[in-house]
């Protein structure tokens, strides 16, 4: 079963709640139950969540690369490239760090 503290959020693998959170150390009666949709969700979440996450750790690997092409400067098609790339990944970073957010402020932070 899993249960979620309606204090703090905490969750709990367990057949029963705990007697008092062990984050928040409200009592047990402060736990719900979960339905088996809200953890499926919670679980989905934890995968797409996992995976914005991936993202944000390659971008400045990326920028970093697009920043060398520019500098390079070998001819105009490579620098335009290199700026494009550069474009495109702060634009995934924001969108990334905006998603993130937007599932924490929906509950979908698993």
């Amino acid at each position: 079963m899993h249960w979620k503290c309606s204090v703090c959020n905490l969750l709990w693998h367990e057949d029963s709640p705990p007697e008092s959170c062990p984050k928040c150390q409200s009592p047990g009666e402060k736990y719900e139950k979960l339905s088996a949709e809200a953890w499926q969700l919670i679980e989905r979440s934890r995968f797409t969540n996992g995976l914005h996450t991936q993202l944000l750790c390659l971008i400045p690997r990326l920028k970093d690369l697009a920043e060398k092409g520019i500098e390079d400067d070998l001819d105009a098609r490579c620098v335009a490239l290199f700026k494009r790339v550069l474009e495109d990944v702060t634009y995934w970073e924001n969108s990334s760090k905006a998603e993130l957010n937007g599932h924490v402020n929906r509950g979908k932070w698993g």
